[in-house]
């Protein structure tokens, strides 16, 4: 094991993935971006009902992208400025955004534990998630453009989906810290924790989803996460294809039995 990089942890039907490098506190570097898609990886050949993501340590989720020189996606960066090529840009958000983008297409619900900081890229990791826990003590700030970027790991659209394009704007364009009860406020996290206990709420939210139906959690999920892109219609005729496709497989016929019991039901899990 790496001394840092994405620790992925199983506890029983649900995955914790840990952002670890709580030295730069927990930014990612290209090192970073590589342990991500080999967790990814891992997480697709044998899915959890639910996936935790939080980070190392007690100050930070992530502080996003690293952008001390030590890292070599910067002189890529550094090129394209200098040199005003697009090129070298344009691999490193592509590669950036394929570690992103395979995470958050996982079939599972994504809980956002934030433990401490999340700033830039850790801010748009969260705001990509289905759900999100927060500690009182922590802050979100979405402080790409304080160094002359922007987002670029798909967080803005995400923002804008969650929030609405008017106060996405004001929290991207200013640049300001967004404590927790504003953040709740907003609609921009799901609950604020106890101090200290955002991990902990948010094992307990994926293990209340983990003992439901996998197939129906997923087919629910996959309705809930295309409805913004579609006409309401459109979505309608989903949700109703994707409840018939739920009722074929079979699976109701062990939730409705355990009802009629009065037992807790033991759902298969999708293999």
């Amino acid at each position: 094991m790496s001394k840092e990089g994405i620790n992925l942890e199983r506890k029983g039907k649900i995955a914790v993935l840990t952002i670890d490098r709580p030295q730069r506190r927990n930014a990612f570097n290209e090192h970073m971006f590589s342990s991500l898609e080999k967790a990814t990886g891992a997480l697709k050949n044998n899915l959890p009902r639910s996936l935790v993501i939080t980070g190392a340590g007690d100050k930070a989720f992530s502080a996003g992208f690293d952008v001390s020189p030590d890292n070599p996606m910067v002189s890529d960066i550094a090129e394209s400025a200098g040199k005003q090529d697009g090129a070298p840009a344009k691999r490193i958000i592509v590669h950036i955004r394929k570690a992103v983008d395979d995470l958050f297409s996982l079939p599972v619900p994504i809980i956002a534990a934030l433990n401490g900081l999340a700033y830039g890229g850790g801010a748009e990791l969260s705001v990509r998630c289905d759900m999100r826990v927060m500690d009182p003590d922590t802050v979100i700030c979405f402080s790409e453009v304080r160094l002359g970027l922007m987002p670029d790991w798909g967080g803005g659209p995400a923002l804008v989906r969650l929030v609405g394009p008017s106060k996405a704007a004001d929290l991207i364009l200013t640049a300001r810290r967004i404590k927790a009860d504003e953040a709740l406020r907003l609609g921009l996290v799901n609950r604020v924790s106890k101090p200290g206990q955002a991990l902990k709420e948010a094992i307990s939210l994926a293990e209340m989803i983990a003992v439901n139906g996998p197939r129906a959690v997923g087919h629910a999920l996959e309705v809930i996460r295309q409805s913004m892109n579609l006409p309401f219609q459109k979505a309608l005729d989903l949700e109703a294809e994707k409840a018939v496709s739920l009722i074929v497989s079979g699976e109701c016929i062990y939730g409705v039995a355990a009802f009629l019991e009065k037992k807790e039901p033991e759902f298969p899990d999708i293999v």
